[in-house]
């Protein structure tokens, strides 16, 4: 029955998932969400009246059922966010789904990951740049996952050079498994199913919007380290999701264009803000993220007598302090520092041997 549960998730219409992880979390598990009685519910402190009265738990339960024939007969995945193959940096993402459909086999939670995004009407230029970047990462030694939307122009050329340079590619949609928008790309997606994964918070009794698209782009920003825009005019899709991913605490980077060029004023905007750093090459993305550091191991191992620390070096060990072992993205979020300084610092205390990194971007004070 639990299995039941966590699809009847998705049927819980105008809660939302902040309220509905909250829910879970004061009675213990979801059964709780469909079996505790609703006078109950509303002493939990955030829950009002509204929120019961959109409850239909029954109406759920009977959808989830006629839903698990779908995932069976389709082959479909479905991910809990309180399970260990839930995408693990969405859980620190508020607003992230509860519950994750996809086809495919690979792992969300690699040590690297990159959302690539742009405009529609991608240009020579713009695809240039995609399938340069894309070869260039292909290269190292840690090779990352490639998230895009599977959309027209930028998502589309990002998958596809992820494919061809044989990198892992996940392409999150605005609807349901049971379908493909655009059609023209369904052999591009079957492809990806089998390097990578089609991924989607909506069910096959979804109703096609376009407002889910944009939905979609949190789950793009979400499960990644950073996300990279690659042509945007001063509107659309990739500056939503480079809005998302500076809410969520990641790093944004924007490739710069000519100034009369409309498809890179959006990117020029993000720049010139500081709502992004500026990509030339994948040596910035390595700069920046701290990525060319990783494959060398610091060299002292004893703590240092009477380090001055820096105020944002001491946030940092207070936080692991009280926390003890903590992700990256953790220890980002708990901070309100962003990726990039995050990875900065760790490895500085890491040299002076006041941290250690454990595998899985696990760190915790060196005793």
């Amino acid at each position: 029955m639990e299995d039941v549960y966590k699809i009847a998730v998705s049927f819980l219409n105008g809660i939302g998932p902040v309220n509905t992880k909250k829910v879970i979390a004061y009675t213990g598990s979801i059964e709780g969400l469909f079996k505790e009685k609703k006078q109950n519910l509303l002493k939990i402190p955030g829950i009002g009246q509204s929120f019961i009265d959109k409850l239909d738990r029954d109406n759920a339960i009977q959808l989830a059922e006629e839903e698990q024939k779908f995932i069976s007969d389709n082959h479909i995945n479905v991910s809990f966010y309180l399970e260990k193959d839930y995408p693990q940096r969405l859980l620190n993402c508020a607003d992230s789904p509860c519950t994750l459909y996809y086809k495919g086999n690979t792992d969300f939670n690699v040590a690297r990951t990159i959302s690539i995004v742009g405009t529609r009407n991608a240009s020579d230029y713009g695809r240039e740049i995609c399938n340069k970047l894309i070869q260039d990462l292909s290269g190292k030694e840690i090779k990352p996952l490639i998230i895009s939307g599977l959309a027209y122009g930028v998502d589309i050329c990002a998958h596809k050079a992820a494919l061809r340079n044989q990198l892992q590619t996940v392409a999150a949609i605005g609807h349901g498994l049971h379908m493909m928008y655009p059609s023209q790309h369904k052999r591009y997606a079957e492809e990806i199913v089998n390097q990578g994964a089609l991924i989607s918070e909506f069910t096959s009794k979804s109703k096609f919007d376009p407002k889910n698209f944009v939905r979609r782009n949190r789950i793009i920003a979400g499960m990644a380290d950073a996300t990279i825009v690659i042509e945007s005019a001063s509107k659309g899709g990739s500056l939503v999701t480079a809005d998302i991913a500076n809410s969520y605490n990641r790093d944004v980077f924007a490739f710069p264009g000519r100034t009369s060029d409309k498809g890179s004023t959006g990117c020029n905007k993000l720049i010139k803000t500081n709502q992004a750093h500026l990509i030339e090459s994948v040596a910035d993305l390595e700069y920046i993220l701290g990525w060319e550091n990783k494959n060398k191991s610091p060299k002292m191992v004893q703590t240092k007598l009477f380090i001055e620390l820096s105020p944002e070096e001491e946030s940092l060990v207070q936080v692991l302090k009280e926390k003890g072992n903590m992700p990256i993205d953790s220890i980002s979020l708990k901070t309100s520092f962003p990726m990039s300084k995050v990875s900065s610092l760790l490895l500085k205390l890491e040299f002076e041997g006041i941290i250690k990194s454990l595998p899985g971007k696990i760190y915790t004070l060196n005793t």
